[in-house]
């Protein structure tokens, strides 16, 4: 599972003492000491959260988290910050653009101007993953990223899928090129 992280600006304090705890936190955490820099790098951490000691609403990033009033127990700062990360997630995972599309991950919807269809998990993976390498995949490669197969195993499981989700946007959008296909393998332009 892949950790978001916490961006934590212009508070060293609390920096350190969440990196002494770190291998029990469920997030990465990030300092930066210099919130200048933050704002010009922010673009790159976009899904992130932000916390500051300073009222600075123009970090350009709509998760952040002030603390005034200090103290605060340790347990309900982890907390705290657990609960923000899975509204960040949750809001990130409700809209995901991939082409003309939208990409729900939260209802397993695939829209295109108010028309949708439900996919299945293999199918967003496919999709996320073609759409997110933005190179030419082989059969070999999916089995192995997606199904999790060696590479000498012969199936036409992949092969089935691409086929099936094809279809199924063929039918539902009329597009017929939204995977397309290449001797160098599968692909989302």
């Amino acid at each position: 599972m892949i950790k978001q992280n916490v961006n934590i600006v212009n508070y060293n304090s609390l920096y350190e003492i969440l990196e002494e705890i770190k291998d029990n936190l469920s997030f990465n955490i990030i300092r930066h000491e210099n919130e200048d820099v933050f704002i010009k790098r922010k673009d790159n951490l976009k899904d992130s959260l932000t916390i500051t000691n300073s009222n600075n609403k123009d970090l350009g990033n709509k998760q952040i988290l002030v603390f005034n009033e200090l103290p605060i127990p340790l347990n309900s700062l982890v907390e705290l910050i657990n609960i923000n990360l899975i509204k960040l997630k949750f809001n990130y995972q409700s809209k995901i653009n991939i082409k003309d599309y939208e990409l729900n991950l939260n209802s397993k919807f695939f829209t295109k101007k108010n028309i949708s269809t439900k996919l299945t998990e293999k199918e967003i993976e496919i999709i996320l993953y073609l759409a997110e390498q933005k190179i030419k995949h082989k059969v070999i490669d999916l089995q192995k990223n997606i199904w999790g197969y060696s590479s000498d195993l012969e199936t036409h499981t992949v092969e089935t899928h691409i086929y099936r989700l094809r279809k199924k946007i063929s039918d539902k959008f009329n597009d017929k090129d939204f995977i397309k296909s290449h001797i160098d393998g599968y692909f989302i332009e």
